[in-house]
């Protein structure tokens, strides 16, 4: 599945953000060794909900909140940020992942728009239902879809 990015009311274009789903998510990890996982969640989600785990795949996922408590702002420099996280060793592929797959659609896209502007080739991608998923009837999260419901490795800080 594609995002383009373009708002409907416009012809403005964006590079294209890949989307997949948690299990595919895994798959890439687990089979391109230089695609790495981004959490752009915030420093409580983090620590108080968990983080996803692949130390089977002897990978570490970097995070970098894309927005930050208590106002949500947008953090700067988000972009150079996670480029920096990986210093010369530049990623083939990058999953972005967040609670249900919002915020990590708008940090994979100024991400990749960072990569066009900088001449470089990383396939960003959005990992749809996010770590905790939708919420299910009785408005909680964790069991509907995402990471942590289809049974992905994760830990509690």
């Amino acid at each position: 599945m594609k995002y383009d990015g373009a708002d409907s009311m416009t012809t403005d274009f964006r590079k294209s953000i890949d989307v997949c789903d948690p299990p595919t998510a895994w798959s890439v990890l687990t089979n391109t060794s230089s695609a790495h996982m981004v959490d752009v969640r915030t420093r409580a989600e983090w620590g108080f909900v968990g983080i996803p785990d692949l130390q089977r795949l002897n990978k570490s996922v970097v995070f970098v909140e894309w927005r930050s408590l208590p106002e949500m702002a947008i953090t700067s420099q988000f972009a150079e940020q996670v480029l920096e996280a990986f210093g010369e060793d530049t990623p083939s592929h990058l999953l972005f992942i967040c609670r249900s797959g919002a915020r990590s659609m708008e940090a994979a896209q100024t991400v990749a728009e960072k990569c066009t502007s900088d001449g470089l080739d990383i396939q960003c991608t959005n990992i749809a239902e996010g770590f905790e998923g939708d919420l299910n009837g009785d408005r909680h999260r964790g069991t509907v879809n995402g990471w942590k419901a289809h049974g992905l490795p994760w830990v509690q800080n």
